[in-house]
């Protein structure tokens, strides 16, 4: 797979955003842009969650709807919900019903919940390399995991929290700016 496309727009940008207009605005403005806040990670987690065994841009076009039926990702709201919201998301079309995906998400709310505000996005953030070291030259450089998406892992499993595997993880790191894997040569390396 070649490494970085050249858009209409003449940026060259990471190859992975291919032609989608949807898939490039995501690249463009927010992926591996920092991102802080308990709820804004918390979603984050949440969708990167439901992402795997999925391709990422199908979780992007359902996003507006997750954010709906989720209550906005407010841990203090999707927390509470019961059996009955568990079959109201089942039966929703817009988003992916997967059971345990669901109720992951509202077990999940309830470990958020707990927390002091700041304690969720202390923690994540904990585990941002402290070094971004060398740019990825190209996609094939770009790793599916890392140790310290691997030590994140084990740190939200050990608390109770789930669908929140290494990959699922460094997923999360990579879009929420905790690493940068922008490869050498997209218009969004500084």
């Amino acid at each position: 797979m070649t490494s970085l496309l050249t858009a209409a727009d003449g940026r060259a940008r990471c190859a992975w955003v291919g032609d989608d207009d949807e898939y490039r605005r995501y690249h463009d403005e927010e992926w591996g842009v920092p991102l802080r806040g308990d709820r804004a990670l918390f979603e984050k987690m949440s969708l990167e969650g439901f992402q795997a065994g999925l391709s990422w841009i199908t979780i992007l076009r359902k996003r507006p709807r997750f954010r709906e039926v989720f209550s906005g990702f407010d841990p203090a709201v999707v927390s509470r919900f019961d059996g009955d919201d568990v079959e109201r998301l089942m039966s929703d079309a817009g988003i992916v019903r997967n059971r345990a995906k669901i109720e992951a998400v509202i077990g999940n709310a309830a470990l958020v919940d707990a927390m002091a505000d700041g304690e969720f996005d202390e923690l994540m953030w904990s585990f941002a390399p402290a070094d971004a070291g060398p740019r990825p030259r190209e996609f094939a450089d770009v790793p599916a995991t890392t140790p310290a998406s691997a030590a994140l892992s084990k740190e939200l499993r050990r608390r109770g929290f789930r669908f929140v595997g290494p990959t699922t993880m460094y997923a999360l790191m990579q879009s929420a700016g905790m690493v940068d894997d922008h490869v050498e040569g997209c218009w969004r390396v500084s």
